[in-house]
């Protein structure tokens, strides 16, 4: 990859943002710690909008994504299919900036320079 250029990829579903770095970030972040208002707290998001990110997760994959734990000590975790859906994300984004790579380094070399 280049030294200022970084791909980043969307995904789309039915003509409409469905996955993209943020959306797996959060998935990970609550993967790291079982709760879904801590999560959102690591990026900096409300608990609100980090709940409607998950709910709308979850309705657009045939299962959830994950699954909260109702009780005293709730908290939330990635079901399997979350863990699947991560775990493709990152390797389709690894690809893809093994495969931009080559055209990447020719759009930085016309960029203009850094001023230091």
């Amino acid at each position: 990859m280049t030294e200022r250029l970084r791909l980043t990829l969307r995904v789309d579903a039915d003509k409409k943002p469905a996955l993209g770095h943020g959306k797996i970030r959060l998935l990970e972040q609550l993967a790291e710690t079982g709760s879904i208002s801590a999560a959102g707290r690591a990026m900096g998001m409300s608990y609100r909008r980090t709940w409607l990110l998950v709910d709308s997760l979850n309705q657009l994959f045939r299962e959830p994504l994950v699954v909260t734990r109702p009780g005293g000590g709730g908290g939330a975790f990635l079901t399997a299919e979350g863990e699947a859906v991560v775990r493709c994300y990152r390797e389709i984004e690894k690809e893809a900036a093994q495969a931009a790579e080559t055209r990447l380094a020719e759009l930085e070399k016309l960029l203009t320079p850094q001023i230091v």
